[in-house]
């Protein structure tokens, strides 16, 4: 069992290209490909595939946000969470009728290869993470 009393995760949501998020938080919830987890100070050591395209984050000043990360990994140890995105998006940066927009267009153009199913994937997770920051 976690114990909180005055511990904290220190955790990064890292895209490709720059650091997305970084700071304290209570808990961390992401879905890998074996189930939804959540992270809180104390869990145990843990490297996962992410699936499903959100992370959910509750910072130590009771802050929530969501952001889109449909495909990466997240690692966990010393209540260090690392979470590590090929894309990354803060939810509340997210045009929610722009991100409808594109899932409609990834729809549209199919998913017969794996460069059209990443995009239904990305334009997804931007879509739960928009919905989700409301």
């Amino acid at each position: 069992m976690a114990d909180e009393s005055g511990k904290h995760l220190e955790v990064a949501l890292v895209a490709a290209e720059r650091t997305v998020w970084q700071g304290q938080a209570k808990i961390v919830i992401a879905r890998t490909t074996d189930g939804d987890v959540g992270i809180l100070p104390g869990h145990a050591p843990l490297l996962g595939l992410l699936q499903g395209g959100t992370v959910q984050v509750r910072t130590v000043d009771d802050e929530y946000f969501v952001a889109a990360a449909p495909d990466g990994f997240i690692s966990v140890a010393n209540d260090r969470v690392s979470i590590l995105a090929e894309n990354a998006e803060m939810g509340h940066d997210i045009d929610l009728e722009e991100a409808r927009r594109d899932l409609e267009r990834a729809l549209a153009t199919g998913s017969d290869t794996e460069g059209a199913q990443e995009d239904v994937r990305l334009a997804e997770a931007r879509v739960r993470a928009a919905e989700k920051a409301d």
